[in-house]
C-alpha cells in the first residue's frame, strides 16, 4: 500500500471514524480539511441500491447547480451551418463537423462536454469508443443532442453537471470548489440530491442511497448519514 502524506494523515485525523455526518457538517469539515487548497474540487460519492445492468435501474441525469461548479467548462459543439454559428456566438470553445469528428476519433478529448445536433449523430455515433468511457458522448437524455445549441452551451457553462451510476452502483458528482461558502456547497448538494432522488427507479428495493461520502480532490472521504438523504 502506498504511504500516505503527512497532510493526508492529518486530514484523516480530523474525521471521526465512528460518526455519520449530516451533509452540512461533512461540507464544513471538507472545507476545513482543504483550507490550504481552496481551489480543490468538492466531490460527492453515493452508493445506490440499484442494479445498473438492468435498463430500468440505470440512474442517469443532469442538474443545473444553483451556484455553478467553480470552473468554466470547455464545450465542443458538433454542428454545421447556422447551428455552428449559433454555437460560436454562445461561447462554445470548439465548433465543427467532419473535421472535429475526425480529430476526436484520433483521440483528442481536451474538453469537458460535447454537444451535437441530431442530424450529425450518425457520424458522432462512431465516437462511442472514445467518448463513452469518459462520459462525454452526446445524449438526448442529458440535453446534449439538440438543435438548441445556444441553450446547451449556456447550461453547461453556467454550472450544469451530468451524472450516471457506474457498473458497481456508485454515482459521483461535483458540487463546487472548497473556496465556495458552506451555504453555496450545501445548496448545490441539495439540488443534485433532489434530482437523483427524483430519478429513483420504481424497482429499487430498500434504502435507495445506502452509502455517501463528501471529499475534496485527493482528500479522505467524510461519511454522510444516508438516512438524511432520502427524499
Amino acid at each position: 500500500m502506498a504511504k500516505r502524506s503527512k497532510a493526508y494523515e492529518a486530514a484523516v485525523a480530523k474525521i471521526d471514524a465512528e460518526k455519520l455526518y449530516a451533509p452540512a457538517e461533512a461540507i464544513a469539515l471538507a472545507k476545513e480539511i482543504a483550507a490550504e487548497k481552496p481551489h480543490s474540487t468538492v466531490e460527492v460519492a453515493l452508493r445506490l441500491s440499484v442494479d445498473p445492468r438492468k435498463a430500468d435501474q440505470m440512474v442517469r441525469g443532469t442538474v443545473n447547480l444553483p451556484n455553478g461548479t467553480g470552473k468554466t467548462a470547455r464545450v465542443v459543439v458538433l454542428a454545421e451551418g447556422e447551428k455552428a454559428a449559433e454555437a460560436e456566438a454562445a461561447g462554445a470553445d470548439f465548433v465543427g463537423s467532419d473535421d472535429l469528428i475526425a480529430k476526436i476519433a484520433g483521440g483528442w478529448v481536451d474538453f469537458d462536454a460535447a454537444v451535437a445536433t441530431p442530424n450529425l449523430m450518425g457520424k458522432v455515433g462512431r465516437l462511442g469508443k472514445v467518448l463513452g468511457p469518459r462520459n462525454l458522448m452526446p445524449n438526448p437524455k442529458t440535453g446534449t443532442v439538440t438543435m438548441d445549441v445556444t441553450k446547451a452551451v449556456n447550461d453547461i457553462k453556467g454550472g450544469k453537471i451530468d451524472f450516471r451510476v457506474d457498473r458497481n452502483s456508485n454515482l459521483h458528482f461535483i458540487i463546487g470548489k472548497a473556496s465556495f461558502t458552506e451555504q453555496q456547497l450545501t445548496e448545490n448538494f441539495e439540488a443534485a440530491l433532489e434530482e437523483i432522488n427524483r430519478l429513483k427507479p420504481s424497482s429499487s428495493k430498500g434504502r435507495y442511497i445506502s452509502k455517501a461520502t463528501v471529499a475534496t480532490t485527493f482528500g479522505p472521504g467524510i461519511p454522510v448519514d444516508p438516512a438524511t438523504l432520502a427524499a
